[in-house]
């Protein structure tokens, strides 16, 4: 009597990068022996990561490597779904003076006292900032899914992280390499899954701690907005730090801010907190675009049974309450989690997990446009 043989189990990373290994790129060796594979990422059957090229032309013309590279890997034994994304750092322009002897791009100084007077940031029609009362509501995952839905939806989108203490943007986009300065003024930011983004975390090593006083933060900030070369943007998305302090009163008083987007969960603490950082805004004249409600329920992946954590609705009847707009619930999902440490937001897939990004992404265009 015949048995059923039990399910394959899922690769390991080994397999994944021998598989990686045999994929060419223009130019030359393969995508294992030119270290261009990060973040990868395998939960089960599910495999994703990111292919870094050094520009976005040479992204560009690796197309076909992407879809050769997603193929190899769906061909092993136990994959279910296969993920590969793109990162492209744009290359440095030409410098005004000579390299230095070691031909390293000159140092960047981040950091300082601000500029005075208004900032402007050129070539970007609106500015976006998603802010918090307290921190771990999901802001950043919020600010990073938000973003890349925006961009498949065809708009030009940029990125800032502005958690100085906490930049966490790089790991999220699945970028690592430290931006290139062609002058030591002027950053080039990389390019992620089509959206250019900056964060000092990836002008700093990981484990160096930020402690500044409110003048280096502000000084920082205003560098990070001002000395990016971000051409012609659509949105320019800022990923706030939590709470109400000096990156606040920068942003809104030093940039001309298209709105706010706040999010919290649902539970009490959380919705006292996400009422100050509303009520912030107010008093800095930011209008606030609307309310999300992250890890709104919880749906075991076992036996589907449905949970609602944090409590139930809690934002959504704040908004209403307020008279400002509701943008949508977002579940607890462990994918979204996997997604955001991988490298490779779960609004650049097409899983289910990030449709609800989707459906936020064209209410926001449609009432900015």
């Amino acid at each position: 009597m015949s048995s059923t043989p039990p399910p394959t189990s899922g690769p390991t990373r080994e397999e994944i990068l021998a598989a990686l290994a045999t994929i060419a790129v223009p130019q030359g060796g393969t995508l294992v022996s030119k270290d261009m594979i990060r973040a990868l990422v395998v939960d089960h059957g599910n495999v994703r990561f990111v292919i870094e090229a050094e520009s976005p032309d040479a992204a560009k013309a690796m197309a076909s490597v992407r879809e050769a590279a997603e193929a190899a890997v769906k061909a092993l034994p136990g994959v279910e779904r296969v993920s590969a994304a793109m990162t492209a750092h744009g290359p440095a322009a030409k410098a005004a003076k000579p390299a230095a002897p070691t031909g390293e791009a000159p140092s960047l100084k981040i950091g300082g006292h601000p500029k005075p007077g208004p900032s402007k940031v050129p070539g970007v029609q609106r500015i976006i900032a998603v802010g918090s009362g307290k921190g771990g509501v999901g802001k950043s995952t919020v600010s990073a899914n938000l973003a890349v839905a925006l961009a498949r939806e065809g708009w030009r989108v940029g990125l800032v992280d502005a958690d100085i203490y906490g930049p966490s943007q790089g790991r999220m986009m699945g970028v690592s390499k430290r931006p290139s300065s062609p002058d030591g003024k002027t950053i080039i930011p990389p390019e992620a899954h089509g959206i250019r983004m900056i964060s000092l975390g990836l002008m700093m090593p990981d484990d160096e701690a930020v402690i500044w006083r409110g003048p280096m933060l502000m000084g920082a900030l205003q560098q990070l907005m001002t000395q990016v070369a971000w051409g012609e943007l659509d949105v320019l998305i800022v990923d706030m730090p939590p709470g109400t302090g000096d990156v606040q009163l920068t942003l809104c008083q030093k940039f001309d801010l298209t709105g706010a987007i706040v999010v919290s969960t649902p539970q009490d603490v959380a919705m006292l907190d996400a009422r100050k950082a509303l009520a912030a805004f107010a008093t800095l004249k930011t209008p606030v675009l609307g309310l999300i409600e992250n890890m709104s329920t919880y749906i075991c992946p076992k036996c589907g049974h449905e949970a609602h954590i944090f409590g139930d609705g809690g934002v959504q009847r704040e908004a209403e309450k307020q008279g400002l707009p509701f943008l949508g619930s977002l579940p607890l999902d462990v994918e979204v989690r996997l997604s955001g440490d991988g490298g490779v937001p779960v609004a650049a897939t097409d899983s289910p997990a990030g449709a609800a990004y989707r459906v936020m992404a064209r209410h926001l265009i449609k009432t900015l446009a």
